[in-house]
């Protein structure tokens, strides 16, 4: 089995579909070097990456465009000029026979003729949220968010909260770590270990992808 992951970054979808998949060889592709990618890795467009001979594709075009991360958002960073790759990418796509994912922010705006659902960290018991869109080709139903269980016990970011004493009932994963144990935080909460806090803050965690990989099976 031979899965694509387009727009792959460090490798947080990757992750998720190798432990669905532990046998399947995992191609990774990207415009920037990415030198802690868990798998193969070819530095290529990744828009203009071939799409024959895989059995499952995965893609993550840049989501600048679409956030409203407060440290990366539209108002504070402007506009990259990437936020076509989403629609362009699900229209090169959409015609397979394979079955393909395309993920982007919660704020994106996904095509209503195809599948579309939510993941969110709290239903994989993570110290997260970090809602995140699908596209796909495939049916799959997503499990609904249990933000109830998720109660205040974390530093803030926010340098206001800590110093008032409050707490946050999740860990947050954007921009620089803020106090001391902030990136192990993260780490563990994106149930990742070998990445920087930079492509963390750009990550899914793999436990959203493994979920993908596992009801694509069912």
């Amino acid at each position: 089995m031979q899965i694509l992951d387009l727009f792959c970054g460090a490798g947080g979808a990757a992750m998720g579909y190798h432990r669905a998949f532990p046998e399947a060889e995992i191609i990774g592709v990207d415009i920037n070097p990415q030198p802690r990618y868990p798998f193969t890795f070819v530095q290529a467009d990744a828009m203009t990456y071939p799409l024959d001979g895989f059995d499952f594709i995965h893609a993550s075009p840049p989501c600048h465009d679409h956030s409203n991360a407060t440290a990366v958002s539209r108002s504070t960073a402007g506009k990259r000029g990437t936020g076509w790759m989403l629609n362009a990418t699900i229209d090169r796509l959409r015609d397979l026979a394979v079955p393909w994912v395309v993920e982007n922010v919660g704020a994106a705006t996904m095509p209503t003729d195809i599948y579309v659902f939510r993941l969110c960290g709290s239903s994989f018991g993570l110290d997260l949220r970090r809602h995140r869109l699908f596209a796909s080709n495939m049916p799959i139903s997503p499990p609904k968010c249990a933000h109830g269980w998720q109660t205040p016990r974390f530093p803030s970011l926010y340098n206001a909260n800590r110093k008032a004493g409050r707490l946050s009932p999740v860990v947050g994963v954007h921009g620089n770590t803020q106090y001391v144990g902030d990136f192990a935080l993260r780490c563990a909460a994106m149930g990742i270990d070998w990445m920087t806090n930079a492509e963390l803050a750009q990550a899914i965690p793999p436990a959203y992808t493994e979920y993908i990989g596992n009801q694509w099976t069912a």
